[in-house]
């Protein structure tokens, strides 16, 4: 797992359009802002955390989850971006934390780590439950 970027492989078939709309819901049910956009690349969800201090401080800044096709499965990458207004011009290239975002500090980058845990936690349930 990198500091910024973790990707995860699931060698099985699964329904990505179902696994999108479980993780969306369940980002929903814990207060997340969540919005998705079908990519060259595959699916792109996005979701960030409201609050008044979050939202002065990280406005634009989102959790994103690429969920990407593979031959013998799907692959997962999850990073933070930029939270795009329009997702529905959205390019992957801002999928990932890009070199503007190196200047966060270091528990915004421990938070950051901690969710991508949680969500590869909750990704691998609900892949062992498809």
């Amino acid at each position: 797992m990198g500091v910024f970027k973790t990707e995860k492989e699931y060698h099985k078939s699964i329904d990505t359009d179902r696994l999108v709309y479980l993780m969306e819901n369940y980002l929903k049910e814990d207060k997340w802002k969540v919005q998705t956009v079908n990519t060259k690349s595959g699916k792109l969800l996005q979701a960030r955390k409201g609050g008044i201090l979050r939202d002065m401080i990280a406005a634009e800044r989102s959790l994103n989850i690429l969920f990407s096709k593979t031959p013998d499965g799907l692959k997962v990458t999850i990073g933070v971006g930029k939270w795009l207004q329009n997702i529905s011009v959205a390019v992957v290239e801002t999928l990932l934390l890009s070199e503007l975002f190196l200047a966060i500090d270091v528990p915004e980058m421990l938070w950051n780590a901690e969710i991508e845990r949680k969500v590869v936690r909750k990704l691998d349930d609900l892949v062992a439950q498809t």
